[in-house]
């Protein structure tokens, strides 16, 4: 289902509790909702679509990839950028790292431990800001 984007400052910057199992579905309206916007955004969190969870949607180039509890393990080769957020006006710098090593699980509860680079590493850490309240 596609949800409406969260505005709400306040709610935004509240770090997100873990998700379980019984939060599939808000992965799969994560999901919808990104694909529905995808000509202005290559990423969301659980808590742009209102609900306070650990789950990520990040469009990878071969698909969007919903990651349940994400959390990055290591950081490796730090720039500086600006980015934007559906959920906020304008566009704000910040550091991001060119590699990072990620933790997750899918859809099916399976871990994952997996290396990305580029422009999807800077989307998911982006979106793991935003499960920690931290708006960039």
């Amino acid at each position: 289902m596609i949800r409406p984007i969260c505005h709400d400052v306040f709610f935004l910057r509240q770090a997100a509790a873990d998700a379980t199992p019984q939060d599939l579905s808000v992965g799969q309206d994560l999901f919808d909702t990104l694909q529905a916007n995808a000509e202005r955004c290559v990423g969301m969190a659980a808590n742009m679509i209102g609900v306070n969870k650990r789950i990520i949607a990040v469009e990878t180039g071969f698909g969007i990839l919903v990651m349940y509890n994400p959390a990055i393990l290591r950081q490796r080769f730090p720039y500086e950028t600006e980015e934007g957020c559906l959920s906020l006006t304008g566009v704000r710098k910040t550091t991001r790292f060119r590699e990072i090593e990620v933790t997750y699980v899918d859809a099916q509860w399976k871990k994952h431990r997996t290396v990305y680079t580029g422009d999807v590493a800077q989307i998911i850490q982006h979106e793991i800001d935003h499960t920690r309240g931290i708006l960039i």
